[in-house]
């Protein structure tokens, strides 16, 4: 098992118990992290597996079940096995500590394309979204502002009260941030449709034959139509696609937290700077969602990020569908240039005329196929994608509501509106996030890590007990590899962890008393766990040479690869990370358009 032998500890006069990532206050009895593990996602059908389906889908993260469902209401007979005791990939809920429940890895949600709530019925299996509104919130440290007595900055959809709180930095910044804002939202609304349309194959323009040109007219009057929609803002969408977000935001604005605070977006799972080229898109990406008919908005699913990969997985049994967990791939069953199946680690073999991979492209072609089944240059690109990660996951159980020096607790303690936001710890000014780069880049741990602090249960009554809290920190910059030669063991990942709560403290003092248990996820953690490789959220970088047509490679970005019957289908894939759903269902309409002929 990944989880080490468990050790004691004391922490500010408490015992504690820690499992490898997992520190938990209590009686100091030992414990299994496993036996906390019960957020009721387990396999969702009680058939007992075949030796053949139609279609064998590799892990039942949120894409992989997209997949599923959409191919098993086609007709076909579909089987999804996970190596995890858990459906959900990275889209998952545990109950890691008793009484509290982790959205473990991803933690909020926007990016879910409505197409795919609507043609999965998603809500009548069960899915849930409470919208947050205010969604940003920066507190400062010490008091700042024109007049030096600004507290914090808290956004929101009501525009008016943006201009309010930006103008308490600068009256021109609280003007120019609604066009900004009309602006984003003029490009990402042109850019929508590509997100539900597979890129075109360069192969369309040279050595495809006329019917796969023919196939490919579809996506390229998508494409040529979303160029016509950005119309003026030609220009801009160029800008966020190549330049540096920081000079796209020192373009608009004057101020910082502000320009801080949005550039936030434009690194978030990134191995990247504001300074960066390229980290525009990073941030255009994640202002793409909507949620409930609203541009733009973020949520909390209910009962965690595992409720959104359930009701998926809820759709695809109610047709039929076998999902089977604690079922390891040894490897992608192959002769020649053709698949047959997959192959088990205890050697049990499926059957299948087709494989979906929801595993990374790395995984998927330099793991699971065995070695020389793919050209070499394709194999040699693959070995050279970009999947530095610079994220360490923190999640925490606490006593008590975080109570902000910037904005105090009520005497009730009862939640206030910004307890419901993203909250931006150490970004007051944007050469934070440089610095903190900078020392991750050296293989050390950053002085004042970036960190987005989120208090699902803020809103969402079901994930924690009465009066305690969950708490998600998604902080950055963490090498993968640290200077020296110095592991991630249970001292680097504590050391790390202390370094960020002494952080918080600083803007909510009390906050390392009221922690109850924490949950320590490295990037080497993230890898091991989720099968992230390198610990990459969005399964590779969403840089320029790695998105749309070149995504993950040019030869693969069309869902399929040389071995016939192998499709790749998770955020590898065109449109990218986060929890979107459209990998799965692009990689789905590939297999259908070529099953009559495999």
């Amino acid at each position: 098992m990944l989880y080490r032998n468990v050790v004691q500890l004391c922490r500010s006069g408490r015992d504690m118990v820690t499992c490898g990532q997992l520190s938990v206050r209590g009686s100091g009895r030992k414990q299994s992290v496993d036996s906390f593990s019960s957020s009721g996602q387990r396999s969702t059908h009680t058939d007992s597996l075949k030796s053949q389906y139609d279609v064998v889908v590799i892990g039942a993260g949120h894409n992989g079940l997209v997949s599923a469902a959409y191919l098993q209401k086609a007709g076909l007979d579909v089987c999804v096995v996970e190596r995890r005791h858990v459906i959900g990939g990275a889209a998952v809920t545990e109950e890691i500590i008793p009484g509290f429940k982790f959205s473990r890895a991803s933690y909020v949600l926007s990016l879910l394309r409505p197409k795919i709530v609507e043609d999965l019925q998603l809500k009548k299996y069960g899915l849930k979204v409470y919208l947050r509104d205010p969604s940003s919130y920066t507190p400062l440290a010490t008091p700042g502002g024109r007049d030096g007595t600004a507290r914090s900055l808290l956004l929101s959809r009501d525009q008016e009260k943006n201009k309010q709180q930006i103008a308490q930095f600068s009256h021109k910044d609280a003007q120019a941030f609604t066009e900004y804002e009309e602006t984003l939202d003029r490009i990402v609304t042109a850019m929508d449709p590509l997100l539900d349309s597979p890129p075109f194959p360069l192969t369309a323009f040279s050595s495809a034959s006329l019917r796969e040109k023919w196939n490919s007219l579809p996506s390229i009057r998508t494409l040529l139509g979303a160029v016509k929609s950005l119309g003026p803002e030609l220009t801009g969408f160029y800008e966020f696609m190549t330049a540096p977000a920081q000079k796209i935001l020192d373009r608009w604005f004057e101020s910082e937290p502000l320009k801080a605070t949005l550039a936030t977006d434009s690194v978030i799972g990134a191995m990247l700077t504001p300074e960066s080229p390229g980290s525009g898109y990073v941030l255009l990406h994640h202002v793409m969602g909507e949620l409930e008919g609203i541009k733009g908005a973020w949520g909390y699913v209910e009962g965690g990020m595992g409720g959104v990969s359930q009701a998926i997985a809820n759709c695809a049994t109610d047709h039929g569908a076998s999902i089977f967990c604690d079922r390891p791939v040894s490897n992608v069953l192959t002769s020649g240039e053709r698949c047959h199946g997959v192959v088990l680690v205890d050697g049990t073999e499926i059957r299948s005329k087709v494989v979906l991979s929801n595993a990374t492209p790395s995984v998927t072609f330099l793991d699971l196929v065995k070695p020389a089944t793919l050209p070499d240059h394709l194999t040699d690109q693959l070995k050279h994608l970009d999947v530095r990660s610079p994220v360490t996951k923190i999640n925490v159980a606490v006593d008590r509501l975080p109570d902000f020096l910037a904005d105090p607790n009520t005497r009730d303690n009862s939640v206030m509106p910004h307890h419901h936001c993203t909250i931006h710890i150490n970004c007051e000014d944007s050469r934070l996030i440089t610095d903190a780069y900078l020392q991750c880049q050296a293989g050390e741990l950053p002085a004042s890590p970036v960190i987005e602090m989120v208090i699902p249960s803020s809103l969402d009554p079901t994930l924690a007990p009465p009066g305690s809290h969950v708490v998600l920190l998604f902080t950055q910059y963490t090498p993968y590899t640290l200077a020296g030669g110095r592991p991630w063991d249970n001292t680097t990942r504590n050391q790390y962890a202390d370094i960020v709560f002494d952080s918080i403290e600083k803007y909510t003092p009390g906050f390392k008393e009221s922690v109850i248990g924490r949950d320590i996820l490295t990037p080497p953690d993230l890898e091991d766990i989720f099968g992230l490789s390198g610990g990459n959220i969005f399964h590779g970088a969403m840089s320029l040479d790695q998105l749309y047509l070149s995504r993950p490679i040019p030869a693969l970005s069309n869902y399929r690869c040389p071995i016939r019957g192998l499709y790749l289908c998770g955020s590898g894939a065109h449109p990218g990370g986060g929890v979107m759903g459209s990998p799965g269902r692009l990689a789905a309409q590939a297999v259908l358009a070529d099953y009559p002929k495999l």
